[in-house]
């Protein structure tokens, strides 16, 4: 038979029990679940993170590689025949539908190094029902995007590195132009070979042909670069400029892009709606006209000099002046669109004589 004071310590142990079970019982305090609504309540005002899909950082990549080969191009001072047809395998290998595929999805990362137009963005992407009526509108109206507040600080980003970059490949074209007159001149010492005529001309633009038609392949670690500068909004050492509308086709696709992203629209289940943005008819023409012009030049040519306009003129300095029209110069359309948009957005010289030729003594 169990004692007294036993039993007393039995039925404190069930007295604790049975109020451990009621707490559980009657769940959590008021406290916390006001605390738990509020953190429910925050959530839903947090708009998803920024994303990209890695196309467009790739797309990115092939543009800015392309752009730092070009730019490495000797201005001026070939020091033989083979070095000439060296840089224009170097400037002749690009895509033309690529290469301004690539140059908006740049923008587009350029775009994301706002933070003001980011905001912009980001505060209509709160309420997920108002968010997905604002990507549907961006995908069936790029336009639309240059309607968010910083959209003017974004292409001002974009028009600024973009055009200074083409300035500078612009300044190289020039001077290698230039340079197919000066290395004519009876005093310098190129002469001898600079006039003499190409061997195996016809190879040499099958050959350019050639390296036009293989795929661009991006840099794993540039576009790595690009898209970690794209998600975090920093990276790129851009200059803050402002450029008010109207835009130019491919920089509104920038634009485009870039609210998605920043609307958490961008990402791989986006890649559909990112390449489609990434096509811009204009600029693709610029650029395949370009190489068009090269190809007819190259035909043309027969001493070394020659080659030197033709890189000079129709590679280097076309692909500057394609770049500054994407994202400087609007293309206005009046009477038939596509006839007016294929006449005005067209920056290339046309073909032209190259260099004239000195006699030899």
């Amino acid at each position: 038979m169990k004692s007294a004071p036993l039993r007393r310590s039995l039925s404190l142990v069930a007295l604790a029990a049975a109020a451990i079970l009621a707490g559980c019982e009657s769940g959590p305090s008021a406290a916390e679940l006001e605390a738990q609504r509020l953190a429910a309540e925050a959530a839903a005002r947090r708009p998803p993170p920024i994303a990209l899909n890695d196309g467009v950082a790739q797309a990115a990549a092939i543009y800015v590689a392309y752009l730092r080969e070009v730019s490495a191009i000797p201005p001026g001072g070939f020091d033989s025949a083979e070095a000439v047809q060296a840089a224009i395998r170097k400037g002749a290998s690009y895509d033309p539908a690529q290469l301004s595929r690539g140059l908006i999805a740049y923008g587009a990362v350029l775009a994301l190094q706002s933070p003001e137009f980011v905001a912009g963005v980001r505060q209509y992407a709160v309420d997920p029902v108002q968010r997905q009526q604002i990507v549907a509108q961006i995908v069936a109206d790029p336009a639309y995007a240059a309607t968010f507040p910083g959209a003017d600080a974004a292409a001002g980003l974009i028009s600024e590195a973009i055009g200074k970059d083409a300035l500078q490949v612009r300044v190289i074209g020039e001077a290698i132009e230039q340079d197919a007159y000066t290395i004519q001149e009876r005093a310098d010492p190129r002469r001898r070979w600079a006039v003499a005529h190409i061997q195996n001309r016809e190879e040499r633009l099958e050959g350019a042909k050639t390296l036009s038609a293989a795929p661009m392949l991006p840099s794993a670690e540039e576009s790595a670069r690009l898209l970690t500068a794209a998600t975090s909004g920093t990276g790129l050492g851009v200059t803050a400029s402002r450029k008010s509308p109207p835009y130019t086709p491919p920089v509104t696709r920038s634009l485009a892009i870039a609210a998605l992203a920043a609307l958490g629209a961008g990402g791989d289940e986006a890649r559909v709606n990112t390449e489609a943005l990434t096509v811009e008819t204009s600029n693709e023409f610029c650029l395949s006209m370009s190489k068009l012009m090269l190809y007819q030049c190259l035909a043309a040519s027969r001493p070394s000099y020659e080659d030197m306009f033709c890189l000079g003129r129709h590679v280097v300095r076309d692909i500057a002046s394609c770049a500054t029209t994407a994202v400087l110069a609007p293309v206005i359309t009046v009477g038939d669109p596509e006839e007016t948009a294929t006449r005005t957005s067209v920056a290339v010289t046309p073909v032209q004589t190259p260099a004239p030729t000195s006699q030899p003594n």
